[in-house]
């Protein structure tokens, strides 16, 4: 009989400490691999954005150095970077997609 309460009293201890390892595991462990993936993911998309404006007003002003674009033409320049931004903008929105998952 003793034996048996003992036990009772440890499986009753053991619970609350089972409970508590297996939440942490199933969902803080998940949430900052979560957060890393976005931490990561943001800095990444911010870079990338920051990168492709840069790099867009660097061809506008070569384009308006040249000396082709001159006066009546001087409107092309504005058009080719919107052209290459709007090209790149729908590209970006083609290839979003739920597909995959974080598991890949």
């Amino acid at each position: 009989m003793t034996f048996q309460r003992s036990a009772d009293k440890r499986m009753t201890g053991d619970l609350p400490d089972l409970l508590r390892r297996y939440v942490r595991q199933e969902t803080v462990e998940p949430l900052r691999s979560a957060g890393r993936f976005l931490t990561y993911g943001l800095a990444g998309a911010t870079t990338l954005g920051l990168g492709t404006v840069l790099l867009t007003v660097g061809g506008l002003r070569a384009l308006q150095t040249w000396s082709v674009l001159d006066g009546r033409w001087s409107w092309v320049p504005y058009l080719a970077a919107s052209a290459v931004m709007a090209t790149l903008g729908a590209l970006a929105l083609t290839r979003i997609g739920g597909r995959t998952g974080l598991d890949g």
